[in-house]
């Protein structure tokens, strides 16, 4: 009933050749090649990344230290009270 997974359509004229996972290197040139291309680009976005996350992050703690002020109660206010 049906084609399996597999064989659901039909190509010609192409030809597809494959590697067995037993055969593949799981991380070629892991050391050599990725570690200093990922320090690259890290080096490289970070003068556009850094500064907005520097302002979000001063715009957030200036912003939660004005919500703490406003939440305490003045003490001037309560002088008098018995």
């Amino acid at each position: 009933m049906g084609r399996h997974f597999g064989n659901l359509a039909k190509v010609r004229h192409i030809i597809t050749y494959s590697l067995s996972p037993f055969e593949q290197r799981a991380f070629p040139n892991y050391f050599s090649k990725g570690i200093p291309n990922v320090w690259r680009r890290v080096t490289s976005s970070f003068f556009k990344v850094a500064p907005p996350m520097i302002l979000m992050y001063l715009t957030y703690s200036w912003g939660n230290s004005v919500h703490q002020q406003g939440k305490r109660k003045n003490p001037a206010d309560y002088e008098n009270n018995q």
